[in-house]
């Protein structure tokens, strides 16, 4: 099949799991996509094993692994993902949580990824560099789902910032960490040059990465907004917020810097700055509900391959015992990446009740961490990260994301006093 069958194909499927999600599941839209994806993923499954003269497993399979989800989503829908997230988190709400955000998007993401690296390492025996690897790529919440259920979930808005700024950021960090920790692990498959210390390349690699991606967005986004000022015509407006997210982001991967982070930066520009200065009252309304659609038929597209990623994965008792061990894990480490920067803070500033349990359980993991994994070189190691990752994304994007809104509504009605 070619990548217009390919992309009809998934766009016809998630409308139609869709669908059936809104008319009887009645879950939240991309929730449940994944829940009917996954129910006729084991639908298929249940059925070779029935007829296994059918073969239906290994066409699904074949089909499923012929699309490369980890290049599909980290070179392609990321960049309109991260993109049209930032688009809609106002700086003026950022800047009042930067700290917070700053803090959990940096010292929580490599607290969470040393816990788990350690405890990962202890329960399966992998090599402790490997298991860093494992760590960096399941610390990062995902926007792309917490966004998605942010929008279904009632919370108090300085809440809210925190949990979407934070998810933004730590992805592009997160993102970074992973590379540093992938080029000191496998460092004939590194994509950067070493230099003669492996630390320092990676320390140089991450600088590189992190601040590159940052400015490129700055730079980027400025420029597309001094260019939309000139300009009173929405469609081209719009087309022109497409080219900055599209074309920042291949420029990115071109130039070595983080092209999350890029997306990003320049997704809070044109949100806040280039809305307030640069676009008429037409044009943002239009920007707007384009960047959210988009949004919706990307995260549509994104949940129903996850849901179908099941054929890629190796399943065993044993695996699926440890990917249900890795879940505890999972959330003792964010427990960490959550309570420690809160805990730093609290003598400086006051923080409502029940804002480290709602971030602790509102931090999901989604596509981002199967694909890292997916992208992993072949070993003997891969089949367990790759299962593990997989168990933790699913639990966490289906449990977390359908009770997340209930645990607020309990714990964390109070707003934020700061």
């Amino acid at each position: 099949m070619n990548v217009l069958q390919i992309t009809s194909l998934l766009i016809v499927l998630a409308g139609c799991f869709g669908a059936i999600n809104y008319l009887y599941l009645k879950l939240p839209a991309a929730i449940g996509i994944l829940v009917v994806s996954l129910l006729a993923s084991f639908g298929l499954l249940g059925i070779d094993l029935i007829w296994p003269a059918l073969g239906i497993a290994d066409t699904v399979r074949g089909f499923v692994t012929g699309i490369d989800f980890s290049e599909a989503l980290l070179e392609g829908m990321l960049g309109l993902l991260l993109f049209a997230g930032a688009l809609h988190v106002k700086l003026s709400d950022l800047r009042r949580e930067w700290v917070t955000v700053f803090l959990m998007a940096t010292l929580g993401v490599a607290l969470s990824t040393v816990v788990v690296g350690f405890a990962f390492s202890w329960l399966t025996g992998m090599p402790i560099l490997l298991a860093m690897v494992f760590g960096s790529l399941i610390s990062p919440t995902d926007p792309v789902a917490v966004l998605g259920v942010l929008r279904e979930a009632d919370l108090p808005k300085t809440l809210e910032t925190k949990i979407a700024g934070e998810s933004l950021f730590n992805d592009g960090v997160g993102y970074v960490v992973f590379l540093v920790l992938v080029g000191l692990a496998f460092p004939s498959d590194a994509h950067h040059g070493s230099g003669d210390s492996p630390l320092g390349a990676a320390v140089m690699l991450f600088i590189q990465e992190a601040f590159g991606g940052a400015l490129l967005g700055i730079v980027l986004g400025w420029i597309t907004f001094r260019v939309m000022r000139r300009i009173d015509d929405y469609s081209l407006e719009v087309l022109l917020t497409l080219g900055l997210a599209f074309g920042g982001y291949e420029l990115a991967v071109a130039l070595h810097v983080s092209a999350p982070i890029m997306a990003v930066c320049a997704g809070l520009l044109i949100g806040d700055v280039g809305a307030a200065r640069g676009m008429s009252e037409e044009t943002r309304r239009y920007v707007d509900a384009f960047w959210k659609l988009i949004d919706e038929i990307l995260n549509a597209v994104l949940f129903l391959l996850i849901g179908f990623e099941v054929f890629a994965i190796a399943f065993s008792g044993d695996l699926l015992l440890t990917g249900v061990a890795t879940i505890f894990i999972a959330l003792l480490a964010r427990l960490a990446a959550v309570a420690v920067p809160i805990g730093m803070l609290k003598p400086f500033r006051t923080f409502s009740q029940g804002v480290t349990p709602i971030m602790t359980w509102g931090g999901l993991k989604g596509g981002i961490s199967v694909a890292l994994a997916l992208s992993l070189p072949d070993g003997e190691w891969k089949p367990l990260i790759l299962t593990c990752t997989y168990v933790v994304v699913v639990f966490s994007i289906i449990v977390q994301g359908l009770t997340v809104g209930k645990l607020a509504n309990r714990v964390g009605r109070a707003p934020d006093l700061m």
